[in-house]
């Protein structure tokens, strides 16, 4: 699998390498667009690099969710939906590859203009697409959808709304986009918006739909059959209008796909073993080595496959709410990360199987390199040197245990830190010169052991400095409804990047939003140098400005101390049943909703 692997990042390597050094100039009409440069793929391209365009059609399978649902609308606000759903019921005008950076091409749209500039973008609909009830989208439809989804859609949609000065028909079929500020990311973002049909809306409340009010979409599934917080059944559309389109060519294989609700990973698990279930992904390393040797494996009747890709690391870990003390102080945030033993918990949870992150970017070239900053990322920190926390400009990185029970050495630093930030032992416990205790609550999902885990042996040194440990295990409702709310102290995170990081880390520590219910921003960040940051790398002009503000900002988010890093996920694993294949091209990005199980197909 590894040549297969290799050989489609040889080239986006190259492309990556040259990316910045292209012309700003696009054609006037193009099949596809990128962030910088051309499209890797050829107008008359036949599919996506990592599909199989003669793949079969048919098969049934059945995935497991934890939790439940009380909404099957994925583009509200309100209630809990399953996430696959807006993957594979709607789709947008263009649709993204995941073997380049940042590149779309045409989907309900079959070509792309922008200006030289990106000051705005145009879009020409097929003339053959199809709702799912038969109805044509129209120009029209995709307006409504843009300023609906803006104006009262989920918080993820509203950020562009903001930024679109107009948004105007051109043609029978076309439709232009023209912002109000410089960003070049803009006219890619406004690509990838779902567009739903505005008839199904008229004389409803958008925002106030129901269980029962599935919004029709484009895509090559439809909602069969439901029945709340238990199953989604999904069926292909046997008259999807795009089943030939080269962006569709060879995905969407499965005619039938089941979602199953379980009420935590353990039984989802056990359900899997019995053969209740089609596939699981599995983060836990040591849990794969040790735990998929069941007899449907040892017959051959599933298979463990192992995806790897060449995307950063991201972020994954327990996040703190700065909106609340204690968490504001950085050296309270400094001690609860040297509490946080993370060489035995990793020993104990995962068999030390995988490697701590080490930065929001770590295991890219566009990660902070060691040591003290230099160069052109001194120079974007250097005006917000005064506000900068410690380690920021020196370097700074997780701190490391010597891997006993105990962690003495930095349960010693954590003192002394919590000391000078006012904390101090009173009779046991830990205690501000008010005289108040030092009390968190961790907030948890249901099910999930390996956090569980994780926060009974942090709670053990965290009781050791004194500090009074509640933890909180809620359903998925609670959870989601609770981190919206940001009614949390302490709580697992997880946030994945890209190649091509842009707006959406904006919506992820952006100052903007950082105390709006349903933000991203789960921490509460909110610095000028972030913003600074995000701003540099968004106007960058040049493949050596973009990766240095990306690397500035890796540093001021990584030194804010906001997160408790723990390990990476550096390949995907999925146990399947045998019957599922994929194509042997594996896409730069690896495993993710757009590959499992959009390439994958059914065959006995």
């Amino acid at each position: 699998m590894s040549p297969d692997f290799l050989r489609p990042l040889r080239p986006v390597a190259a492309g990556i390498a040259c990316i910045f050094a292209s012309s700003f100039a696009l054609a006037d009409s193009s099949h596809g667009i990128a962030m910088y440069g051309d499209p890797a793929l050829p107008p008359d391209f036949v599919s996506l690099p990592y599909a199989n365009p003669d793949a079969p059609k048919g098969g049934k399978v059945v995935f497991g969710n934890t939790g439940g649902f009380n909404s099957l609308n994925p583009f509200l606000q309100k209630g809990t939906s399953p996430w696959q759903l807006r993957f594979w019921t709607h789709e947008s005008l263009m649709g993204r590859s995941w073997d380049e950076p940042f590149t779309l091409y045409g989907l309900l749209a079959e070509s792309v203009e922008t200006a030289p500039d990106r000051s705005w973008v145009e879009f020409t609909l097929r003339e053959e697409t199809r709702f799912s009830d038969g109805s044509p989208v129209t120009v029209d439809d995709v307006i409504w959808s843009y300023e609906t989804l803006g104006t009262e859609g989920h918080l993820r949609y509203r950020g562009l709304w903001g930024k679109i000065d107009s948004i105007e028909q051109t043609g029978p079929h076309s439709v232009r986009i023209t912002f109000n500020e410089p960003d070049r990311e803009l006219a890619l973002i406004a690509g990838l918006r779902p567009i739903l049909q505005k008839s199904q809306w008229d004389g409803k409340d958008f925002a106030d739909g129901q269980l029962q009010d599935v919004p029709v979409g484009s895509g090559p599934y439809v909602v069969d059959g439901y029945e709340a917080g238990r199953y989604v059944n999904l069926r292909r559309n046997p008259d999807y209008w795009g089943a030939d389109i080269p962006f569709r060519r060879g995905t969407m294989n499965l005619d039938e796909m089941r979602i199953e609700f379980y009420g935590d990973a353990t039984v989802l698990f056990e359900a899997f073993k019995a053969g209740e279930l089609s596939a699981v992904r599995e983060f836990n390393a040591d849990k794969w080595d040790n735990q998929y040797g069941f007899p449907a494996i040892q017959r051959g009747d599933v298979i463990k496959t192992e995806i790897p890709h060449g995307k950063p690391s991201g972020m994954t870990g327990f996040v703190m709410n700065t909106r609340k003390a204690p968490f504001d102080d950085w050296r309270v945030r400094e001690a609860l990360t040297l509490a946080f033993n993370f060489e035995f918990i990793n020993d104990t949870i995962t068999g030390s199987a995988q490697p701590r992150i080490t930065s929001y970017f770590s295991g890219s070239d566009l990660a902070m390199q060691p040591g003290p900053a230099t160069g052109r990322v001194e120079e974007l920190l250097q005006p917000f040197a005064d506000d900068l926390l410690p380690g920021t400009l020196e370097g700074y990185g997780p701190p490391t245990g010597d891997g006993s029970a105990r962690n003495r050495t930095n349960i010693r630093k954590a003192t002394k830190l919590l000391a000078e930030a006012g904390w101090t032992i009173q009779d046991g416990v830990l205690r501000n010169q008010n005289g108040e205790a030092f009390k968190m609550t961790v907030l948890l999902q249901q099910g999930d052991t390996d956090m569980a885990t994780a926060v009974e042996i942090y709670a053990r040194a965290l009781e050791r400095l004194g500090i009074q440990v509640l933890t909180e295990q809620v359903d998925n409702a609670q959870y989601t409804g609770r981190t919206a709310e940001l009614d949390f102290d302490i709580t697992p995170f997880r946030r994945a990047m890209s190649l091509s990081p842009g707006n959406e880390q904006r919506l992820y520590w952006g100052s903007e939003n950082a105390d709006a219910p349903g933000t991203r921003n789960l921490m509460g960040v909110a610095s000028p140098a972030v913003d600074g940051m995000i701003d540099a790398m968004l106007a960058s002009e040049s493949r050596e400005d973009f990766v240095a503000a990306t690397r500035a900002l890796d540093r001021v988010l990584t030194a804010g101390r906001y997160v408790i890093p723990i390990w990476s996920f550096d390949i995907g694993r999925i146990a399947h049943v045998s019957t599922l294949k994929f194509p042997d091209t594996l896409p730069i990005y690896g495993d993710g909703p757009q590959y499992m199980p959009e390439v994958w197909w059914y065959e006995e």
